[in-house]
C-alpha cells in the first residue's frame, strides 16, 4: 500500500502534473519534466510593483515620557488663562457647554482632550473652528489647557457625575456590550479608572447631540482619528436608534 501511495505522488508530481501546466510555462514536455524533477532551474519570480506609499497613523499622538509628566503635573494656571482666551466662548465659561452640539470638557480626562487637540493640529480630525484654533497653540499649551479642564471637574457639575435611566437592552449595551454582535460594553472603556486606552473619553453628562452627531459620523467614515479604528467599527454596528439612544442614556440627568 506504501509503494503504491508513493508511485501514485511520483506519477502525479512528475509526470502529470508538468505535463499539464507545460503549455502555460511555453515548455516541451522534456524541459516541464527536468524542472519537476529538480534537474533545471524553473522560471524567475516576476518582478513587483514598487510603491513610494508611506504608512501614516490615524492619530499621530504620541504619549512620551514629556507629555506624561506635563499632563501630570498640569500648569493649570496657564491652562485658565488660555481657556478663558480661546475656549470659553464656545465650551462654557467653566467648561459646560450650553450648545447642544459642543461638547462640555470640565472632568474631562486630560489625556482625552490632549489627544483631540493635537489631533485637529495635526489633521486627523478636522473642524472648522478647532483645526486652527489648536494649530495657533503650541503643543505644551494644549497640554495646560487639557490639565486645567481635567482640574476644572473638582469644582463644578462635570462629566461623569450623572444619573441614568434608560430601556432595559440600551442599559444592556452601554454596561455589558452585545457579544453576537462583537459590540464592547460602552463602560468598559469610557469611564475613569477602568484600564481601557490612557485617551478614551468620559462620556457621562455629556451632551447627547454631540455625542449621536460623533458616533454617527464614526459609523459614516466622516470622523477617522480613532486608534485601529475601534469606534468606526463599533458605531457601524450599531443602528442609528441604539446610537441615539445610547446617546440620550449617557447624558443623563442631575
Amino acid at each position: 500500500a506504501v509503494g503504491i501511495a508513493v508511485a501514485t505522488g511520483a506519477l502525479l508530481g512528475f509526470l502529470l502534473i508538468p505535463a499539464g501546466q507545460r503549455e502555460n510555462a511555453g515548455l516541451t514536455l522534456y524541459e516541464a519534466l527536468c524542472r519537476a524533477a529538480g534537474l533545471t532551474p524553473g522560471s524567475p519570480a516576476q518582478a513587483q510593483p514598487v510603491s513610494a506609499a508611506v504608512s501614516l497613523p490615524v492619530s499621530q499622538v504620541s504619549w512620551d515620557p514629556a507629555i506624561m509628566q506635563r499632563l501630570e503635573a498640569g500648569n493649570t494656571q496657564r491652562g485658565a488663562r488660555l481657556a478663558q482666551q480661546v475656549c470659553a466662548a464656545c465650551h462654557g465659561e467653566k467648561g459646560l457647554s450650553e450648545t447642544a452640539i459642543i461638547p462640555s470638557l470640565a472632568g474631562q480626562t486630560s489625556y482625552a482632550i490632549y489627544k483631540q487637540l493635537h489631533d485637529y493640529r495635526s489633521d486627523a480630525r478636522a473642524h472648522p473652528q478647532m483645526s486652527g484654533v489648536a494649530k495657533a497653540l503650541a503643543v505644551g499649551d494644549l497640554a495646560s489647557i487639557a490639565a486645567y479642564y481635567a482640574a476644572a471637574g473638582e469644582q463644578y457639575a462635570s462629566l461623569g457625575r450623572r444619573d441614568f435611566s434608560g430601556d432595559v437592552e440600551i442599559v444592556k449595551l452601554a454596561w455589558e456590550g452585545d457579544t453576537r454582535r462583537r459590540i464592547p460594553a460602552c463602560m468598559s472603556c469610557h469611564t475613569n479608572g477602568v484600564g481601557g486606552p490612557i485617551e478614551t473619553p468620559a462620556i457621562a453628562g455629556q451632551n447627547r447631540e454631540y455625542m449621536a452627531a460623533q458616533l454617527n459620523a464614526y459609523a459614516s467614515g466622516a470622523r477617522k482619528n480613532d486608534v485601529y479604528g475601534r469606534m468606526r467599527d463599533i458605531s457601524r454596528r450599531l443602528t442609528p436608534q441604539e446610537r441615539e439612544q445610547l446617546a440620550r442614556y449617557f447624558q443623563g440627568t442631575l
